[in-house]
């Protein structure tokens, strides 16, 4: 499973960041492994560095599964690690749905 990491301008793009992203997903999403190809992570700032507001922490988190359209969720947290965690457990939920449906196709 590949993890690539993506941030606005207002979110430190570190190594660090990237390997804690990695790690909470990699975790959340672990029984899916065998069937993701890429998780994208989008990390965003909704009110700027300038201003500190809750729940402005934004997590885009895009999953590929092969032969599948992405699925996508979104959590807004107070952290960017509550918003990854947030997202990958919303990814859970939805590749869930997504291939028990498959499993009744085939």
């Amino acid at each position: 499973m590949q993890i690539q990491v993506n941030t606005d301008r207002n979110i430190e793009g570190s190594v660090e960041l990237t390997r804690q992203s990695e790690e909470i997903v990699t975790r959340i999403l672990d029984r899916f492994s065998d069937q993701i190809t890429r998780v994208e992570l989008h990390l965003r700032d909704e009110n700027s560095a300038s201003r500190e507001t809750s729940n402005d922490k934004r997590c885009l988190l895009e999953v590929r599964i092969a032969g599948q359209q992405p699925i996508s969720v979104t959590e807004n947290a107070d952290t960017v690690e509550q918003a990854i965690t947030g997202a990958a457990r919303k990814a859970v939920s939805a590749l869930d749905t997504a291939l028990g449906r498959q499993s009744r196709r085939g």
